[in-house]
């Protein structure tokens, strides 16, 4: 089985590209689904112990929390020594099932592929992307959402250039849908043929 890493920077439309692999049959793992879901499970204990007042009947508020570590990279690193085993159980149940499956391909929707060195535990990575306008319009559009805010974001994002410079595949979603499942079929023909990479 082939594994393809899915990433983009926030607003290229990772996530429809995601939901147009799953369309086309793949398995595909989101990560910040999973994040959510261990958030309000096995996760909320431990994080309500090393952050307490982060928890609101048993689940991690994701603003309360939010606002203890995401201006103290020492908290944001304690708290990515506690959930990162977590998902990455997670993240490998996922895989034995889908190779139990007999699917040829998967794809790991990880928003910060790069940034965690997650490029070295899949074959290959396709990138997400549009234009710097459409980017901004998709995301100012967005509830709660100020330039500011959005500012901070991209700053811990790897440029949308240099993770186009990594990619294997690039999938550009300026154009609308079925373009991208254009991209998709080309890409799940190329995935196919290749081999395995990841370490």
């Amino acid at each position: 089985m082939i594994v393809l890493g899915l990433t983009g920077s926030i607003g290229m439309g990772k996530s429809t590209t995601a939901k147009l692999f799953a369309e086309a049959g793949v398995p595909v793992y989101d990560a910040d689904a999973t994040v959510h879901k261990i958030y309000e499970g096995e996760a909320a204990p431990v994080i309500e112990a090393a952050f307490p007042g982060t928890t609101v009947n048993g689940k991690v508020d994701r603003a309360r929390l939010s606002a203890k570590v995401v201006h103290d990279v020492d908290a944001m690193k304690r708290l990515e020594q506690l959930v990162h085993p977590m998902l990455r159980a997670h993240h490998q149940k996922f895989l034995d099932e889908a190779e139990r499956s007999g699917a040829p391909v998967a794809v790991v929707d990880v928003p910060l592929l790069f940034e965690t060195g997650g490029e070295k535990r899949v074959d290959a990575v396709v990138v997400v992307t549009t234009s710097p306008d459409v980017q901004r319009e998709r995301i100012l559009a967005r509830d709660n959402m100020t330039a500011e805010k959005l500012d901070y974001i991209l700053a811990r994002q790897l440029p949308d250039v240099e993770k186009r410079q990594r990619a294997d595949f690039i999938v550009d979603t300026s154009h609308g849908l079925d373009p991208v499942r254009a991209q998709i079929r080309d890409i799940l023909a190329e995935a196919a043929k290749m081999p395995k990479r990841r370490s």
